[in-house]
């Protein structure tokens, strides 16, 4: 029908010169059987060959190489610009390879962004996340001592804890396709994505969906509201903005969505949540068609109410520095579950629809 119609035209404003088709080729597929691939079983669920057809993204073994090299690597140069806000810095590491170090304007952010890392890897969407670890600041130590000049300029503190983020190559800015772009901008409640409405998309932008759905997601999850929610806040005084690139989202050469800087997640965006959460709520209200690995993962972290625990798990394990930062208050740890809950209820409704 119409809105059918209406739904693939919004979808693909800003997306036509973007091409990609040359990676279903890659992966055996030709554009027409590509094209021919049922995009969601049961319903409510991507299916099976369309994620197959995912950029890969940040492999674990890939992840877990260069956290390990970053980790016992020397920092050889500090540059400005390129990585966010004017405190932090572009490294360039001994082993030839370049990171991101943030410095918080205050511990809650690298904590967030620490936080939010190890809960992508519970959730099964670290790939999307750059590998990052956490180094602490010592301008004497072996890891700083070539930088220790340019450290003295930083105004950094002596043992603060900063968070290494790897540098990625070639990434480019990302519109949000409806029914969050244009379709928001106008002004309209925000109109659930689900099954009937993606009938004869092309596979490139039903590969970007599944990404988005995770994506807002674990936004939801963590109250991560430096990403597509600050672009929906800024409708008010801006009705372009959604046309726009989203904020901390970029997009690899491959097509794979790059989940950017999410130091706004679990900590600094739970103190907020009065603020924030009228316009996280209805965007993952807006998202009716999951992963199933996601929607699964859901379900037991909601029926065995071990949200924080897992994190707790994982981030002690995989993060030799988590101590000096420490993990969730009891109150956040609540609010997690709190969050889990509730998106394993939205994904009962959207099954019972």
């Amino acid at each position: 029908g119409g809105g059918q119609k209406t739904f693939r035209a919004l979808l693909a404003v800003g997306q036509e010169e973007r091409g990609g088709e040359g990676r279903f080729a890659a992966a055996g597929l030709s554009p027409s059987a590509a094209a021919a691939v049922s995009p969601v079983e049961r319903g409510i669920f991507w299916s099976r060959e369309l994620e197959a057809l995912v950029p890969p993204g940040f492999a674990a073994e890939e992840a877990a190489a260069w956290l390990s090299a970053a980790r016992a690597a020397r920092v050889a140069s500090l540059e400005r610009g390129g990585c966010g806000r004017s405190s932090n810095r572009l490294a360039r590491l001994s082993d030839g390879s370049r990171a991101c170090v943030r410095y918080g304007i205050n511990p809650e952010q690298i904590q967030g962004e620490a936080l939010s890392y190890h809960l992508a890897g519970v959730l099964g969407m670290q790939e999307r996340l750059p590998p990052m670890a956490l180094a602490l600041v010592e301008a004497r130590g072996r890891q700083w001592e070539p930088v220790r000049e340019e450290l003295r300029g930083s105004h950094w503190a002596e043992g603060a804890v900063v968070s290494l983020t790897r540098w990625v190559d070639n990434l480019t800015a990302v519109v949000a396709p409806a029914p969050w772009g244009a379709e928001a901008g106008a002004g309209r409640r925000l109109q659930p994505l689900s099954a009937g409405e993606l009938g004869g998309l092309p596979p490139s932008q039903l590969v970007e969906l599944v990404q988005w759905s995770d994506l807002i997601l674990f936004d939801y999850l963590t109250a991560n509201f430096d990403r597509l929610v600050s672009n929906l806040f800024s409708l008010q005084w801006d009705p372009r903005v959604m046309r726009r690139a989203t904020s901390n989202l970029l997009r690899a050469p491959d097509g794979g969505l790059v989940f950017m800087d999410n130091e706004a997640g679990l900590v600094h965006g739970y103190r907020l949540l009065a603020m924030w959460d009228p316009y996280n709520e209805p965007l993952l209200r807006s998202v009716c068609v999951f992963r199933e690995g996601t929607a699964r993962r859901v379900a037991e972290l909601h029926r065995r109410r071990s949200a924080a625990a897992e994190l707790h798990r994982r981030y002690r394990a995989r993060e030799p520095l988590w101590a000096r930062l420490g993990f969730l208050s009891e109150r956040q740890a609540e609010l997690l579950q709190a969050r889990v809950d509730f998106v394993h209820r939205h994904i009962a409704q959207c099954r019972a629809q």
